[in-house]
């Protein structure tokens, strides 16, 4: 069982920075998936950023390409998501989220091949 804790969200003004943290319980060298998803108000989750962990291979939704990144620290086991000149509509619920196997080792998996998942991190983007 993995536990994933988030930290770092907040509010900021459009065009600030925020860096969300996401924190593993216990190893995860079964683990092939990090992520993070984020739900708006009214809206369906949707994946931001993907990292996976066997390829080293990471992915960005089209509407933070050139904005947000995402890294994992394996000495500190967790996994950064960086977001940068923030908009209004980045204002949402952030949740961290691992899984051990999913269909694609690319892209951005469907919020059901989760396994586990963060309890959620506010960040609210003022105009």
């Amino acid at each position: 069982q993995v536990q994933l804790v988030e930290s770092g969200g907040g509010s900021v003004e459009a065009g600030g920075s925020l860096t969300l943290t996401c924190a593993a319980s216990a190893p995860t060298v079964t683990i092939n998936l990090l992520a993070w998803y984020r739900q708006a108000p009214g809206k369906e989750r949707e994946g931001v950023a993907t990292y996976f962990t066997i390829q080293k291979y990471s992915y960005l939704a089209d509407s933070v390409k050139g904005r947000f990144t995402i890294s994992r620290d394996n000495a500190k086991n967790t996994v950064i998501l960086q977001m940068n000149s923030l908009k209004p509509e980045d204002t949402a619920v952030y949740y961290c989220a691992a899984a051990h196997k999913t269909t694609y080792s690319a892209g951005i998996p469907a919020a059901r091949e989760i396994n586990y998942w963060g309890q959620g991190t506010q960040v609210t983007v003022s105009s």
